[in-house]
């Protein structure tokens, strides 16, 4: 499967129902860890949107199992429809959400009203945004020592 895809069925597995607006903003954090110049992502994707995708323990599209049951929303399992092509497109080809903006590292969906801060947990991150039932958030000073 070549990248544009396994992007397109990242997009579609971990958005889908957060409508265009979710879908780019999931597609920017993507794009965002692909161009960050340090850190993390730099140091484990090398600037290679694959890499950044299959990053272990990133998303959880990625996983067959979580907390010990199968996990059938999953990008092998899902195939993307027209519209998460063009999203993962306008991404790869260099499309900006103002809604998260070239800064943002970390989504993720709390299941609750209410964004904890800091994300992740080891305070590397704070929170930015919401957009619908994803919270967004941006690096810390701390981000660079990881």
């Amino acid at each position: 499967m070549d990248t544009r895809e396994l992007f397109a069925r990242m997009i579609r597995c971990e958005a889908e129902g957060e409508g265009d607006a979710g879908m780019r903003a999931v597609a920017q954090v993507v794009m965002n860890r692909v161009h960050v110049a340090y850190g993390e992502y730099l140091r484990t994707g090398q600037g290679d949107l694959r890499r950044v995708l299959v990053q272990m323990c990133q998303f959880s599209c990625y996983k067959s199992i979580i907390g010990g049951v199968p996990n059938a929303q999953n990008v092998w399992s899902m195939t993307p429809d027209p519209i998460h092509y063009r999203i993962a497109d306008w991404a790869i080809q260099g499309g900006v959400f103002s809604g998260v903006g070239t800064e943002s590292l970390w989504y993720m969906n709390p299941f609750d009203p209410v964004c904890p801060d800091p994300f992740p947990y080891n305070g590397s991150g704070y929170w930015y945004t919401r957009i619908r039932q994803h919270c967004f958030y941006n690096p810390t000073n701390a981000y660079a020592l990881t």
